[in-house]
């Protein structure tokens, strides 16, 4: 136990040292993002019966800030410090994997969660806070930063280079977070883009923290937790295993 919660306090601190990049400026970019697309769309979109646009907007913009966070925490620690070379003093220690995904995972829901409630604070100062269902919206804050933190430690053992690691953040992250309903609803789509939607699970994760506002949602929260859920396992169990095995970490 005390080894994986000093790894742990060691991950959460790394992030807070910098706390200004790490959480102050994700904060500040949602806000630009609802100022924005509030102002431009407020009176020409409606998704859903009494609920104005830009508060349907919040909600993805906390979700979508958790995940990209919550990713980068993970990934961007182990690529740092295998190119520094201090990967080597925990590789010394006799943690076992599972102390690492739980150490490297804990830390990311932790950055994810506080970049959530800031931009969630910042923001409903711009539209009066509303909660149905507030437990929906807990439980799937905690799975997708869980799941991206996981994916991130996948990408992070992956990648050997910050070049790396900037491709997969570019191309696979950013588009499927964007791609998820974060600013629209997938009803306002083609019904081609319908179905391409719903093979994203960030789509899942989104609709589901959404439903806990709202009591709405494009999709059944039942469904969305379970593909949540089980993206989560998958993913998760694919991290164990490259550290169980020392993947790129261990010669």
């Amino acid at each position: 136990m005390i080894g994986w919660q000093t790894l742990l306090y060691k991950e959460v601190l790394r992030f807070w040292k910098v706390g200004v990049q790490t959480v102050a400026a994700p904060i500040l970019t949602a806000v630009l993002y609802l100022l924005i697309f509030g102002h431009v769309l407020q009176n020409n979109v409606k998704v859903y019966d009494r609920v104005e646009y830009t508060a349907f907007l919040i909600p993805g913009l906390v979700m979508m800030s958790m995940l990209q966070n919550a990713f980068a925490n993970s990934s961007s620690s182990l690529v740092q410090s295998k190119i520094m070379g201090s990967l080597v003093f925990v590789l010394l220690t006799p943690l076992s994997h599972w102390s690492w995904f739980c150490a490297y995972v804990g830390s990311s829901v932790v950055r994810g969660l506080a970049v959530g409630i800031g931009v969630f604070a910042v923001t409903s100062f711009f539209v009066r806070p509303q909660f149905v269902a507030p437990l929906w919206s807990v439980v799937f804050a905690v799975m997708g930063a869980a799941m991206l933190g996981a994916l991130g430690v996948i990408a992070g053992l992956w990648a050997e280079k910050f070049d790396q690691m900037a491709a997969f953040q570019n191309f696979v992250i950013m588009p499927m977070t964007f791609l998820s309903g974060v600013f629209y609803s997938i009803h306002s789509l083609p019904a081609f883009w319908q179905q391409v939607s719903h093979l994203n699970p960030f789509f899942y994760m989104i609709d589901g923290f959404r439903y806990g506002f709202f009591g709405v949602s494009d999709v059944s929260p039942w469904l969305s937790l379970g593909i949540v859920g089980s993206a989560l396992l998958v993913v998760s169990a694919i991290a164990v295993n490259l550290l169980r095995i020392g993947y790129k970490i261990r010669g």
